[in-house]
């Protein structure tokens, strides 16, 4: 490969969440003495961004003047070009493109202009715990509508529990999540046809997260929610970022697609309101460097590389565990296994195997707080000897429960 996903990164001492912020998760969890703890939780990678980041970011600290500034034309341009690249996007132009500080606010914004405090907002279980704390925050009240396993364990929208909730309580607003975190799914036309169709019937909008639509596994294709019809693209405000293909999380900065001229006006009104969603100066030209030709050929890279982690992963519990079930992801970089029948052919809790996990240097998340009651949820964008080496800490670390 060109690029470099095989270099283990010293990530400590730099303030980073992944490496040195985990205990606040842990609770009474110890990870054991003399073990190098591998990140696996939070949402972010073990790798080195594409080289094209850090150039732009220096060419412009190298000019020591940091004052107030405006975005080029190339910035538009570049996010134009890359949907029509990689997504098959026409159409798209500078006006229906807006700056948001991330994509939680910016879902945020849009249900301040979508509904009233107190309203009922439709999202998938399992659920992106960002979207819970965010809406419950902002008082909004969630409701649910699980996802379920087909005959081949992958998981599937539930069109007859989605209408039936959304006419039960009187819900005109979804929070959609594509592709699907924390399943991994990455939807196929037909769904996103058949759940844009319900949603017109009932007139409930979109607020769509596709942050992770960068990152698809080989065999698949992300298909923007926007791009399926045109009501569908009338009805949707998409949010975007860098951040997630690109590993930029630490810089801030992200964007909406809204092709709808009211919504996108009454967004940008709502977002003005608290005088922070102002562009950041290095987060902008970060986004000019990583949307360069190198970026197009870094996230290949990537995807081969995520690809071949998930393949091993999968596999491997499914040769050295009987009864943890894995719906295999289409895309991002997570898998959420599900302990349920595991735990009970062997008397054990989930809790049990986390603090299991956690005790060998495992660094993993629990799935209750994603709505996935027996599950798991763990990070693959690491570089392969080191998945190698936690998956094996996680077969020492179940045999010896």
């Amino acid at each position: 490969m060109k690029y470099d996903f095989t270099t283990i990164m010293n990530r400590g001492g730099r303030n980073t969440l992944a490496v040195d912020g985990y205990g606040m998760m842990l609770g009474e969890c110890q990870v054991r003495e003399g073990v190098t703890p591998i990140p696996m939780w939070v949402a972010d990678m073990s790798f080195a961004t594409v080289p094209t980041v850090p150039q732009a970011i220096m060419e412009r600290v190298n000019h020591p003047e940091y004052g107030y500034f405006f975005e080029p034309e190339e910035y538009y341009n570049k996010i134009i070009e890359w949907h029509s690249t990689r997504n098959k996007v026409t159409g798209l132009t500078k006006e229906c493109i807006g700056y948001e500080n991330g994509v939680l606010g910016g879902v945020v914004s849009a249900l301040n202009i979508l509904c009233s405090r107190g309203d009922k907002v439709l999202l998938h279980s399992p659920t992106y715990i960002g979207f819970t704390m965010s809406l419950e925050n902002n008082g909004y009240d969630i409701i649910h509508s699980p996802l379920v396993k087909d005959a081949d364990g992958i998981y599937r929208m539930d069109f007859e529990d989605m209408e039936k909730k959304i006419v039960e309580n009187n819900i005109h607003v979804t929070v959609f999540c594509s592709p699907h975190n924390p399943s991994g799914r990455v939807w196929e036309r037909w769904e996103l046809e058949k759940a844009m169709e319900l949603f017109k019937k009932h007139d409930v909008m979109v607020v769509s997260d596709e942050i992770w639509s960068d990152l698809i596994l080989e065999g698949y294709e992300h298909i923007p929610v926007q791009s399926v019809s045109e009501d569908a693209k009338m009805r949707t405000l998409a949010m975007y970022a860098p951040s997630k293909t690109f590993n930029l999380a630490g810089l801030v900065g992200s964007y909406h697609i809204i092709y709808n001229k009211h919504l996108r006006d009454r967004i940008r009104k709502e977002s003005s309101l608290g005088h922070y969603n102002n562009m950041n100066l290095l987060s902008m030209h970060a986004l000019l460097g990583a949307y360069k030709p190198e970026g197009y050929e870094w996230v290949d890279e990537l995807c081969q590389v995520i690809t071949k982690n998930v393949d091993y992963a999968c596999a491997f519990f499914a040769d050295n565990f009987e009864g943890i079930a894995i719906s295999k992801p289409q895309g991002t970089y997570m898998i959420f296994p599900d302990f349920t029948e595991w735990c009970e052919k062997n008397g054990k809790t989930i809790d049990d195997v986390f603090k299991a996990g956690i005790y060998e240097g495992v660094i993993w998340q629990r799935g209750d707080m994603f709505h996935g009651e027996n599950c798991i949820r763990m990070n693959l964008a690491l570089p392969y000897s080191l998945l190698v080496e936690a998956l094996d800490r996680i077969k020492v670390a179940l045999n010896n429960l």
